[in-house]
């Protein structure tokens, strides 16, 4: 009964209401972090704006498909969740926090993401997981000092060449996604610690032993014949991983080994900024 009634007060505009789905949120919290997850908002109310020493906002899990322009009065943003709601392009009022460290916005409806996206120049956190996207937008590419990148459950093909140019890089998770190929641009980021291409359409791995930064690749669920070869010390997670062998051949055929689904990962909580 509580989600539904928050569902039918969500519409109304009245002071009353908005305070029962706020909760009496009428002062900055001590905190300066403000948490509105899973209320069923349908529009951010506006007093939220005048919180200007607000650092983090979590708007996760409601129904927004918009935001006011009062929103840029919050300059010293640097946490901004917009994940699980309707957002069809990312709201250019966002791009005007150039404070934001960490930006979520997963699972939305998205295909692009705006040039003036390029503005946000201290972000280091991505999450654009779960969208409609087709192509990684190039303006990823200008954000020199993105560290993490979640672009998984896309329909993404390839990456752009000028990925390479983000040297602080060292996340890149791609899983689910529509990759035929190993992308080769990865092959030219050498200080790549994380490679994640799960759940994809990849049936060769190039070697990655040359790739000195490299820690962990996740290469489980392709069609591949062979592993990703890594330097020692490399986890690998996927078939004929380090604790199996390769396929052996006999008479030109190949003999595919069983193994086990993948351990399951910790679940990736919300980063604070560095």
């Amino acid at each position: 009964m509580g989600n539904s009634l928050k569902a039918i007060v969500a519409f109304v505009p009245s002071n009353k209401c908005q305070k029962y789905l706020l909760e009496d949120l009428e002062e900055m919290p001590v905190d300066k972090m403000v948490d509105l997850s899973g209320r069923q908002l349908r529009r951010l109310p506006l007093h939220i704006c005048s919180f200007r020493e607000l650092v983090k906002l979590y708007l996760s899990n409601n129904n927004l498909n918009h935001l006011p322009p009062e929103l840029e009065q919050l300059q010293n943003l640097q946490i901004l969740a917009l994940d699980f709601n309707n957002f069809k392009a990312l709201p250019l009022v966002v791009c005007t926090l150039k404070q934001l460290c960490i930006l979520y916005l997963g699972n939305n409806k998205l295909c692009s993401l705006p040039l003036e996206l390029r503005f946000l120049q201290n972000l280091k956190t991505l999450w654009i997981e779960s969208n409609c996207l087709q192509y990684l937008p190039e303006v990823v590419c200008e954000l020199s000092l993105l560290k993490t990148l979640h672009a998984g459950s896309n329909a993404l093909r390839t990456l752009p060449p000028q990925l390479q140019c983000l040297q602080e890089l060292r996340t890149i998770w791609l899983s689910g996604n529509l990759l035929s190929d190993f992308p080769p641009v990865l092959l030219d980021m050498p200080f790549l610690e994380v490679i994640d291409v799960d759940r994809n359409s990849i049936r060769f791995f190039p070697s990655l032993a040359h790739l000195p930064g490299l820690k962990l690749v996740i290469y489980d669920h392709n069609p591949c014949r062979n592993a990703p070869k890594v330097a020692k010390g490399v986890r690998r997670v996927g078939r004929w991983s380090e604790e199996t062998p390769e396929p052996r051949k006999r008479s030109g055929a190949v003999i595919d080994i069983t193994l086990d689904e993948k351990p399951l990962l910790p679940p990736v909580e919300k980063m604070e900024p560095e």
